[in-house]
């Protein structure tokens, strides 16, 4: 009988234990995905399982160019989804999308009497002459570089195609089938566009060649005078295309150039050694930059030419009718500018120092601060300020009432 009781109890007991098995903890899915312009780098792309009440990181990184926004889609769960480093606790299955933007540079840019902003969240404005229409980018978005010819505005967005907006007798605005395009320039009535591949288009007028780039290989910059075109190959030698009478486009014997710029009738090199080249027309002395030494940028007017010292001071040969070549005084200058008659100079201390015609109040800059970035048209300049204001002078144009480019996200 003991030995029935004893059998009883163990059964009992075995029992029990079998009806005490601990219940296997719920198991969930989590997919991660991503949109274009980064990854998620933590705990990467797929999908992975993860046992019920388990926090997991979370960290999506942007690729160059680009910025995190949110984490979109079953998002209930993460800790905060405008953050790209952060958690999530998995009470559930999840599909999540890291999701990210391109980044938009804020900048001015000056055509003849006609000004484009480009703001953070890649919208355009413009103020200025619009008889031609040239400031109706009311409706541009997801724009990341902007220029401005004589009177048409040309918007470059991230997806590489272009549009612009303006006068088209030339049919300088005709870029709607431009596509892979990574950097534009405008010229006088014509339009250029670098693509992906190194390969050059243009439009507009083609009076005088400007526009036969067809032949153009590994171009990384552009810059457009005003009948005619220059181009920065990869090998830093340099093409030129268009109106050859004072000899602007004789730039075939470049080499080691690092920087281009184009105006009017006239063609500057910035060589990697810090010396400068010119070509073109040299009636009032532009082209003399010879004896140029040390210098870090170089911006073209009308008919003079502006150097940027690396030790801060500045140089200008050509044209001094209107005392625009008088700034052999200046120090501390970071960035140069030049327009049809005037010069002017960004200070590393964001203030801007001026010189040459001021029929237009276009040298009256002495009270801006905080500026990092400047524009000169042929008879207006632009500044715009770290905290994404614009302020101008120069001819009415109305800039003043401007309060909307706001600053890098």
């Amino acid at each position: 009988m003991a030995r029935v009781s004893i059998f009883l109890i163990t059964v009992a007991l075995i029992a029990g234990m079998v009806g005490c098995e601990p219940t296997p903890t719920p198991q969930y899915n989590r997919t991660i995905t991503s949109t274009a312009g980064g990854s998620v780098t933590t705990p990467g792309v797929g999908t992975s399982t993860y046992d019920e009440g388990m926090v997991v990181d979370l960290v999506a990184t942007p690729d160059t160019g680009y910025y995190f926004t949110d984490w979109i889609g079953d998002v209930g769960d993460i800790a905060n989804v405008n953050d790209a480093v952060t958690t999530i606790t998995m009470n559930g299955n999840y599909s999540i999308t890291a999701n990210f933007a391109p980044e938009y540079t804020p900048m001015v840019a000056a055509g003849f009497l006609h000004t484009v902003g480009l703001k953070s969240d890649g919208t355009v404005v413009a103020a200025g002459y619009n008889d031609s229409g040239q400031c109706d980018v009311g409706g541009w978005t997801d724009i990341v570089e902007v220029t401005a010819g004589y009177a048409h505005t040309v918007g470059l967005k991230s997806d590489g195609t272009v549009v612009a907006a303006g006068y088209n007798d030339s049919g300088q605005c005709g870029v709607g089938g431009w596509t892979d395009i990574v950097g534009v320039a405008a010229g006088e009535y014509h339009t250029i566009g670098i693509k992906s591949d190194g390969t050059v288009v243009a439009v507009g007028d083609d009076s005088a060649g400007q526009c036969n780039v067809a032949e153009w290989t590994d171009i990384t910059k552009v810059a457009a005078g005003w009948y005619h075109t220059v181009g920065l190959e990869s090998d830093d030698t340099v093409v030129a295309a268009g109106w050859n009478y004072q000899g602007q486009c004789d730039v075939g014997g470049w080499t080691d150039i690092d920087q281009i710029a184009a105006r009017y009738y006239h063609t500057v090199g910035l060589k990697s050694d810090g010396t400068v080249v010119a070509v073109g027309d040299n009636s009032r002395g532009q082209c003399d930059v010879g004896s140029w030494m040390d210098i870090n940028e170089v911006a073209a007017g009308a008919a003079h030419t502006v150097g940027l010292e690396s030790d801060g001071t500045v140089v200008a040969v050509g044209s001094n009718d209107a005392g625009q070549c008088d700034v052999h005084s200046w120090t501390d200058i970071t960035k140069v500018a030049a327009g049809w008659r005037h010069t002017v100079g960004l200070k590393s201390d964001g203030t801007l120092v001026a010189v040459g015609d001021n029929g237009y109040g276009q040298c009256n800059v002495g009270g801006w601060t905080d500026i990092i970035q400047v524009a000169a048209g042929d008879y207006h300049t632009v500044g715009l300020k770290s905290d994404g204001t614009v302020v101008a002078a120069g001819i009415e144009i109305e800039l003043a009432k401007w309060n909307l480019i706001e600053a890098v996200p």
